[in-house]
């Protein structure tokens, strides 16, 4: 589990394909490795990933055909730079909000542009992802928490601060980029759990299944 507040920005040393997947290695670069060992769990670009090697400042990681079907990984190139978090301690400060680190899909950045100090992003939807992400809810982009803003048919809008976009990849973000998305992990169980959720959630669905009083 993750928080999706990016601990440092890592870049990649070395893509080997192996077997019909790949081995990955990271330089973490000022990632703080003291508390990391072998088996722990690494969000690279929202991707929770199994250390399988230490090195000094670098660490070694295989992704499953999964991974790489399903999220930017399958793309990835020697010198990318890509967002790290460790896995969250318990007892440890929430300062985002609960993430699992398995991509529910790829976006793609479709405009860009400033707004006062900030940056808005518009970010495309891929299909059927969009019942999940609602107006002041929450999204996770390459492993970063955020707010979705304003949602439309088939996108939805964050706003960047100056402190985001220093301190992750989104700064190098282009008309196009894609990027991983996660939902937000209520919304995907309150579906799971509702019957015939294609129906709309009402209120005396969720006082049935004990949501409010």
């Amino acid at each position: 589990m993750f928080t999706g507040i990016i601990a440092a920005i890592g870049k990649i040393e070395a893509v080997q394909p192996k077997g019909g997947d790949l081995s990955l290695q990271v330089a973490t670069q000022s990632l703080d490795l003291t508390d990391v060992a072998l088996g722990d769990s690494i969000a690279i670009n929202g991707v929770c990933l199994t250390v399988v090697k230490i090195d000094a400042a670098i660490l070694s990681f295989d992704v499953s055909r999964e991974s790489l079907e399903r999220t930017s990984l399958g793309n990835i190139k020697t010198a990318s730079e890509v967002n790290l978090e460790k896995a969250l301690a318990v007892g440890e400060r929430l300062g985002g909000h609960f993430v699992s680190g398995h991509v529910d899909g790829l976006g793609s950045v479709i405009s860009m542009q400033a707004s006062a100090r900030s940056t808005q992003f518009r970010i495309e939807i891929p299909t059927g992802l969009e019942r999940y992400i609602a107006e002041k809810g929450s999204i996770c982009i390459d492993g970063v928490s955020l707010t979705v803003n304003k949602v439309g048919e088939q996108w939805f809008e964050v706003n960047i601060i100056p402190h985001t976009m220093q301190e992750t990849i989104i700064s190098r973000y282009q008309i196009g980029s894609n990027v991983n998305l996660e939902v937000d992990l209520i919304a995907r169980y309150l579906e799971r759990l509702l019957p015939n959720t294609d129906t709309g959630v009402t209120r005396d669905t969720l006082l049935k299944h004990g949501f409010i009083n």
